[in-house]
């Protein structure tokens, strides 16, 4: 299943201080039973924090997929031409578009709302899990996405 981390969270799934929502989420990457996918400027964002050592390694024990960089700099070069979202990361939802993951992982509340959008995401439709609102406690709706079968978190990519 594909999912995306976002900046704002990677010390949550990787810090010392992490939620219970991030380990989980973090042992459910580090398991293969979810697959976290990066390309363009979110390798360098995840690079600088504590996520970068374990995305390297993930990499080259492909439990991570990376995306060819220029087919993700198209995609955000289109949104950016196009319009229509709200947050400052057409690189997030231009990787979503691009690899076909379907899961967020982003407490950027503009960003959720684009990868709810179902004009910049769709087939199957984007899904988020946040812990904004739970102070990292891992809640039922969390336990949700990382049951959801690969089909609802991996779409046609676009």
């Amino acid at each position: 299943m594909g999912s995306i981390l976002d900046r704002n969270v990677a010390p949550e799934v990787f810090g010392p201080d992490r939620t219970e929502a991030g380990k989980k989420f973090f042992d459910w990457i580090n398991a293969g039973a979810g697959r976290l996918v990066v390309g363009g400027k979110l390798i360098k964002e995840l690079a600088s924090t504590k996520a970068g050592e374990w995305v390297k390694q993930a990499i080259l024990s492909k439990r991570v997929k990376i995306l060819d960089k220029a087919k993700v700099n198209t995609s955000v070069n289109k949104l950016q031409d196009e319009g229509g979202f709200k947050s400052d990361d057409p690189h997030i939802v231009a990787l979503a578009q691009v690899s076909g993951a379907r899961l967020l992982y982003s407490n950027d509340k503009k960003l959720q709302q684009d990868f709810k959008n179902k004009k910049l995401i769709d087939q199957p439709r984007g899904k988020v899990y946040s812990t904004i609102s739970g102070g990292g406690k891992f809640e039922d709706s969390h336990k949700r996405l990382l049951r959801l079968k690969k089909k609802d978190l991996c779409g046609v990519p676009q």
